[in-house]
Order: C-alpha cells, then structure tokens, then sequence
C-alpha cells in the first residue's frame, strides 16, 4: 500500500471550530483495475490495513492488492498523520494538543469524500468498516447511498449505545487522572492515564472466555494471580510505543460519543432505510460491546440487508482474529465483482 497525503485546507468542524490547515492521510494499493473497496479503519489502527488486517488485506489475500484498488484513509485526530491534536499549530510551533477543535465521525467522512473526489472515484464497489470503522462506513452510506455497490458493516452499530458512551467516559476519566494530561505542556502529558484507558479498553474488546483461554496462571497453587495482570499493563504500554498519545485518544474518544446517524435525519430508523445497497452486517457472538442483539433490531431497517453471526472467543476483537470465518463472508460478495 502506497502511502498519500491531502491538503485539504480550510476546514470547519461539525461541533464548531475553524482551521485554516487540515490534512488527512491515505493509503491506496498499486493496483488500478476499476474495482474499488474502501476499507474504514478502527480506533487505534492507521490508513495501512496491510499493516493491522495482515491476514485479509495483501498480495493474494482475500483483499487482494493486487487486484482491487483498496483504499483507507486515517480518521481526524488521529496521530498517524492526519490532523489532530498530536499536529503542530503554525501559529504556535507546538502540537495543539487541547486547542484542536473537537471533531466527529461526520467531519472524518467529510475528508473521506474530498479525497474520493481527488482519487476521480465515482463509485466503490465495497465498503468495509469495522468497530469505529464501521462508524464511519455507516455514516458515509447515510450521505451517499448511491456511491457504494455492497456495504460491510461489522461489529459495529449505526449510533453509540449508553453502554458504550459509558466506556469511552471512563477512559478519559483514566487520562484525566494523571495531572500531566490538563498540564498540555507537550505530547508526553497524560501517558500514565493513556495506559491505565487502553487496559480498561482491552478488557471491554475481548471477553471472559478469551481471557480465561490465553491468561490463566500456569501455577494452580499461585498466591496472585499475575498474568492477566502483566498482560493489561503490557497492553497499555504497547499502545504508547505505537506512537499513540493521550490527546489524540481523548479526542478519538469524543468522535465515538458523536456517532448517531439519526442526527437530523429523522431518527435512526429513517435514516437506516435510506441505505440502499445490499448490505452484510457482521455481528460476533462474544462482543460486549456491539451484541448480536443490537444488531438484529437495526439490520431489520435496512432495505437490502442480512445479519451474520461469527463466533469466537475472543469478543469484540474477534473481527480481526477470526480471518477464516470473516474471509467466507466477503469472498461471496467479492466473486460478484
């Protein structure tokens, strides 16, 4: 995947905010054979799906780079290249850390179409979103229904749950804790309370079967229980290492808490009914976060819509671990091309 860049200019946010400078980065694949599948990419993941969905996305894969013009762009804030809070303020010469204007999935999906535009493509043959992924992809469908031939939405939901709300809430209470965070003196600030956010985020993308097949303790006789601990604070410190800083999760978080796709549609209801392509909703059977429950009561809504249930031990993250089962949804709707 070919790494790009967009100068999108001047760019006024959906919550309120002006910027003169945006910018947003994007990935395409070499391959220019006219059919186009546009991968949305997760909370934390970047616009290079070669680099976070390995088994599905590459040469010979069943999202072949070779054979389809895939591209993905990374959302607004975050701190893989797009603007955001970890970007530096040509006023100030500093990162805006939390003078950056808040930012919602809508202003993410508005560069989304800026860069389709620069791209000259007019129509996507598949849409792929995942998790805050499939935020994005369900939003674009929203504005755009006639650009998209079939639409993926998987393990996600078409507006953020209370349940969910509840969980980004607590992990910018975590960052908020450490003192350095609203000290905004650099992009170090508010690492320890990154690290504590991330762990209580794990928690919630896997599930009580996951933890107890790869963290229960060797030692039948321990006297602590140790393992499942190491691995959260590994986890949380991994996150860091990827170059990911607290301003940006935090931002990251409140784009999440604006996903509703009813905004000013007339309720969720209406617009789902407005999506008009033939649609996979993808549901796993652990995830703690978007159940197949939820799933079932909005994919009804859709026009051209059916509901698939993976399973999987390992909950919410299940979309990206059960490559088998995740690879015979999508090569059905692939050999139609």
């Amino acid at each position: 995947m070919n790494r790009n860049e967009l100068n999108i200019g001047a760019f006024d946010f959906e919550a309120g905010g002006h910027l003169e400078h945006v910018k947003m980065v994007y990935h395409t694949s070499g391959c220019r054979s006219g059919k186009v599948v546009w991968i949305c990419h997760a909370l934390t993941a970047n616009s290079d799906p070669e680099d976070w969905w390995p088994q599905m996305v590459g040469p010979g894969k069943v999202l072949d780079t070779e054979k389809y013009s895939i591209v993905c762009v990374n959302l607004l804030c975050s701190p893989y290249g797009s603007s955001g809070p970890a970007s530096t303020n040509p006023e100030t010469g500093k990162p805006y850390l939390l003078s950056f204007p808040k930012t919602t999935i809508r202003d993410s999906v508005k560069g989304f179409e800026l860069i389709r535009k620069e791209l000259g493509i007019e129509h996507i043959d598949l849409l792929i979103g995942s998790s805050a992924g499939g935020f994005q992809a369900i939003e674009w469908a929203a504005q755009k229904p006639e650009l998209f031939g079939h639409l993926v939405f998987s393990a996600t939901s078409p507006a953020v749950s209370p349940w969910l709300a509840a969980q980004t809430e607590t992990q910018r209470m975590a960052i908020e804790a450490d003192p350095s965070f609203r000290e905004a003196r650099d992009l170090s600030g508010g690492a320890a309370g990154l690290r504590c956010a991330r762990a209580q985020a794990l928690i919630t993308y896997r599930c009580f079967r996951g933890y107890e097949l790869t963290q229960s303790e060797p030692d039948p006789d321990f006297l602590f229980a140790g393992r499942a601990a190491s691995y959260q604070r590994y986890q949380g410190q991994k996150l860091l290492s990827r170059g990911f800083d607290a301003y940006s999760y935090y931002y990251i978080c409140d784009a999440v808490d604006s996903h509703n796709i009813g905004r000013g549609r007339g309720g969720v209801k209406a617009a789902l009914q407005g999506i008009t392509a033939p649609t996979t909703v993808i549901n796993i059977d652990t995830d703690n976060i978007f159940p197949p429950e939820e799933g079932r009561q909005w994919t009804k809504y859709l026009p051209n819509a059916r509901q698939v249930i993976l399973s999987s031990d390992f909950g919410h993250d299940g979309f990206l671990l059960e490559t088998q089962q995740f690879t015979n949804v999508l090569e059905p709707i692939l050999c139609k091309f």
